[in-house]
């Protein structure tokens, strides 16, 4: 029996993938280069499956139907050119290799040359929603060879998330615009998730609210405009009681965040295009502060601030807090979509943003009602620089913009930092401002550079001899 379609790496992520493709119809050969793993998927819950275990890579490739298809899911990076070092002699000419790990944008362009040299073909794939994503329907972000993705386009339509508005996949365009899209998702992923961090953090210190208390509020937002799934996670996350201490489970998890890398890529890439990005920068930045916990322990004892608590009711704070909420959120999309635009105009993409927010809005980490009306002002405007540029974003900055900038302030002088709601408030005024002090620091650069500089009231550029006074 030949497989239609081949997964190599059977850790949890590979697994249910193989077994969601295996429950649309699919005969899927499966290999992992520990026997026991693939053992273990065979014997339990891939038993009585139409799936295909392999032994052996030469095995595994043998038992697919031509052209073969692959898709690689190991750990980015040294594992993934590890394995399709192996894999890459194998192959014949027409067959389709497809990597659904974070890999980096850049690392996906070198393999898909690579795949090119040797006549096959190539897909960097994007794919989120985590274990039960990956099992029940995930959002497919691929990009590369538009023939290959033909050779997989069912497979993939049939196994993505079926969102409100159709399969959660779609072609994204050549390159590495697949893996570059999902890096963009996981920016905003931890910017959002910043943002709610924050909200707990106003709530708890600001507000000395219980977790069951907040779980109630982040469960009345999620039922408005702001639903989404990282909110109901957290509503989740704040009622779950721990079992040995009979307390909130949050409460002794330890503060340091960790990333796998991707946030950090979209920063990097965001710097390198000029695109600008600071709240997904911010959100990189606070992990990166939290990992600090010894130093913020001994800082704790000798840096003084102000008592971390709030004046006035609490419900108008909380009001004032979900449209500091809202707005930042909003910016964190689009900052994101901002950059995707630079990045497609910059390295070939294509890109079509109205399809990327409609396959973001089920199966993945940000999916959320915003992306319906994200979805909407793309596709009204082709042109649209800026989200909030648009209906409905521009009276939500009218009515919310106010509400930002006191919890801002709130925070600021209870010593509580908001480094997505800042920075999000500091995006959104300096876009709206029509002359910025640049002047200044281009004047700053011309006197110690001589870098020049331009005008206002006349054309050409300039350099002035600044200590000839």
């Amino acid at each position: 029996m030949k497989a239609d379609i081949g997964v190599v790496g059977m850790a949890v992520m590979g697994q249910n993938l193989a077994l969601n493709i295996e429950s649309k119809g699919y005969t899927v050969a499966v290999y992992n280069r520990t026997r026991e793993r693939t053992e273990e998927l065979a014997r339990g819950p891939a038993q009585g499956k139409r799936v295909v275990p392999a032994y052996s890579l030469p095995a595994f490739i043998a038992s697919l139907s031509r052209p073969r298809k692959v898709l690689v899911m190991v750990k980015a990076g040294a594992g993934t050119d590890a394995v399709l070092a192996e894999l890459f002699p194998l192959l014949e000419e027409g067959d389709l290799l497809m990597d659904g790990g974070n890999a980096h944008f850049a690392d996906t362009e070198r393999r898909l040359a690579e795949a090119e040299r040797r006549g096959l073909r190539y897909l960097g794939v994007g794919i989120s929603g985590g274990e039960y994503g990956a099992l029940h329907g995930p959002a497919i972000m691929p990009g590369g060879h538009r023939e290959g993705y033909a050779l997989v386009e069912e497979i993939l339509l049939r196994t993505a998330a079926q969102g409100p508005e159709g399969p959660c996949c779609t072609f994204l365009g050549p390159g590495s615009a697949g893996h570059y899209v999902k890096m963009v998702h996981n920016g905003i992923e931890y910017a959002i998730m910043q943002a709610i961090a924050e909200c707990y953090d106003l709530m708890k210190r600001g507000l000395s609210m219980t977790p069951e208390a907040m779980a109630e509020v982040f469960s009345d937002w999620n039922q408005g405009e702001l639903s989404g799934y990282i909110l109901e996670i957290t509503e989740k996350i704040l009622r779950y009681v721990d079992r040995e201490t009979g307390r909130p489970l949050v409460e002794f998890i330890l503060d340091t965040a960790q990333q796998k890398g991707t946030g950090k890529w979209s920063t990097q890439a965001a710097l390198d295009e000029g695109a600008c990005a600071p709240t997904i920068a911010a959100a990189v930045f606070a992990r990166i502060a939290s990992a600090l916990k010894e130093e913020r322990q001994a800082a704790a004892d000798v840096l003084p601030g102000p008592r971390a608590a709030f004046n006035g009711e609490r419900e108008v704070v909380l009001k004032e807090l979900f449209g500091a909420l809202y707005l930042t959120v909003v910016s964190a999309y689009a900052q994101g979509m901002r950059q995707l635009r630079q990045a497609s105009a910059e390295r070939g993409y294509t890109l079509s943003l109205p399809e990327v927010a409609r396959v973001w809005m089920d199966g993945c980490i940000i999916r959320s009602r915003l992306l319906f009306p994200i979805r909407k002002a793309l596709a009204a405007n082709a042109d649209l620089p800026l989200l909030f540029m648009a209906e409905p974003f521009i009276s939500r900055w009218t009515e919310h913009h106010e509400a930002l900038r006191n919890v801002v302030t709130r925070a600021h002088q209870a010593g509580i930092p908001v480094p997505a709601m800042s920075s999000s408030l500091d995006f959104v005024d300096a876009y709206r401002t029509a002359r910025l002090p640049a002047n200044v620091l281009q004047a700053q650069r011309d006197f110690f550079g001589a870098h020049t500089y331009q005008r206002v009231d006349r054309d050409g550029t300039f350099h002035t001899e600044w200590e000839m006074l």
